[in-house]
């Protein structure tokens, strides 16, 4: 009898395979229990479900005025946005191992466009994003990165999280059309439905449909559907203005029309076009410091968040629950970042779209190459992207907007010391069009409520001289005049 129970004891696990070639070998495919092609098949995944941010990116960056009232060439923007986009994720891939694209932030681009570059011209806001690059470079080198997470509650970084969403929507519903600012008003009721109360014109009607449509296919769960929603209701808005009679104007910047070319050779312009230290000269140092730390926090925790969600998805995490080559993969991302803002595309962070690559079967780092080379292959397609008008790229910024607002449900509303600060750091931000305000609000808040309760003692240092800056910031003009400055 025990002969018989010993026969029938499992052995240890077999080994995996042995690589097959050197490629499978560097990037440890068969390893991790993947295939090549499981992996291009992850790594055009991955492509598909974030190559909206080809168009996204232009609309955003494209669509705002800096203090000069300069404007970022369409064309170009989309050539740095596939660029840094293709070189970055191929990078990550090489570096990290890890199937985990990298392309123009969203969120991150909205900051950069709606409330720096009013402040200063294009060339010094892009200097500020990669000052904020070369900030996450240095912490990943020198592991402060682990005092940087632990320091804020993980509430705030989640409703940081949801804040970013209804921002992002708020700048959808408003570069749609759907919502407008009602000329001249200084009652008390500052935005109104359409233009005037009331929905009309077929630029809103493609906007709606176009909400619709992308929504209908996220609940199907289909694959690429923000792509396939922004393609879809850009040919809808095509037909539309040629067989109706629309005013141009209506559209916006960008007039829907079947371009004369579809392939073009990409126009590189904008490289190099920012000024690293030029902020200073517009604002005051301590708004510098505030809108790079601003920049830097919202960059980071996306970052983590994502790539915790990606490598655990993929069965990545050690038994620790750590990702692995995290300082390589946070270093690659600061780079990203400065590469970013040197091209003036923005700050470049990891997406959370690779998890349509792992759910394709993608381990390693080989998926990257697929996506990138993709990505750079779009660079020649720029006349595709620069054909979408606001009303149809509008729709994925409002999804992106839910999806994001999805975090609200893991903040704990019971607690007051993190409710209260939550609530006040997604109100603000869409309120008063602005990141770094919502983060602050929720910082100074997190910190008068802990010490209203008497747990003063454990809010982290690092939360007591941020909450101090933000208080500058929020009383700078009467601080001025009080010391005689103004």
């Amino acid at each position: 009898m025990s002969g018989q129970i010993a026969d029938q004891t499992p052995g240890p696990p077999a080994p995996p395979p042995p690589p097959s070639n050197a490629v499978d070998r560097f990037f440890q495919i068969t390893a991790r229990g993947s295939t090549i092609s499981r992996e291009m098949r992850g790594g055009l995944a991955t492509f598909f479900t974030m190559a909206y941010i080809l168009v996204l990116n232009r609309i955003i960056l494209g669509g705002a005025e800096d203090k000069f009232g300069n404007t970022l060439d369409g064309a170009q923007l989309v050539t740095v946005t596939a660029l840094v986009a293709a070189v970055m994720t191929i990078l990550m891939g090489l570096t990290a191992n890890l199937p985990l694209a990298l392309a123009a932030g969203l969120g991150l681009n909205a900051m950069v466009a709606f409330q720096i570059a009013p402040l200063m011209s294009w060339q010094d806001a892009m200097g500020l994003v990669v000052l904020e690059g070369i900030i996450i470079c240095a912490l990943a080198a020198t592991g402060l990165r682990e005092a940087v997470m632990h320091a804020i509650p993980l509430g705030l970084k989640q409703a940081i999280s949801v804040g970013i969403g209804l921002f992002i929507a708020f700048i959808g519903f408003i570069n749609a059309g759907f919502a407008t600012r009602i000329p001249g008003e200084t009652g008390s009721v500052p935005v109104q439905l359409g233009a005037s109360g009331s929905l009309s014109g077929w630029p809103v009607l493609v906007f709606c449909l176009g909400v619709l449509l992308i929504v209908a296919l996220l609940a199907r769960q289909a694959k690429g559907a923000i792509l396939i929603g922004i393609v879809v209701t850009t040919v809808l808005a095509i037909v539309i203005n040629e067989i109706a009679d629309i005013d141009d104007a209506a559209w916006g910047l960008t007039v829907p029309a079947i371009p004369d070319d579809i392939v073009a050779a990409p126009d590189f312009g904008l490289l190099g076009a920012f000024s690293l230290f030029g902020a200073f000269g517009q604002v005051s140092a301590i708004t510098v410091v505030l809108l790079v730390f601003t920049l830097f926090l919202t960059d980071f925790f996306d970052t983590m968040g994502t790539a915790v969600g990606v490598t655990s998805e993929a069965g990545l995490l050690d038994e620790q629950g750590r990702v692995p080559r995290l300082g390589r993969l946070l270093f690659v991302d600061g780079l990203a970042t400065v590469a970013g803002g040197a091209a003036s595309g923005s700050s470049n962070t990891s997406f959370i779209e690779s998890a349509a690559g792992v759910g394709e079967g993608a381990r390693t780092g080989f998926a990257n190459l697929v996506t990138g080379g993709l990505f750079a292959l779009a660079l020649f397609f720029t006349p595709l992207a620069t054909i979408v008008p606001a009303q149809a790229a509008a729709p994925a910024l409002v999804a992106v907007g839910f999806l994001l607002m999805g975090q609200v449900r893991h903040i704990d509303w019971e607690r007051w010391d993190i409710a209260v600060p939550a609530f006040l750091t997604i109100a603000v931000m869409p309120f008063t069009y602005s990141i770094t305000n919502g983060i602050g609000a929720g910082f100074i808040a997190y910190v008068v409520i802990r010490t209203a309760i008497g747990k003063a003692r454990g809010v982290h240092w690092l939360l007591w001289g941020t909450a101090a800056l933000f208080l500058v910031y929020f009383a700078i003009d009467p601080l001025e005049q009080l010391l005689g400055v103004k």
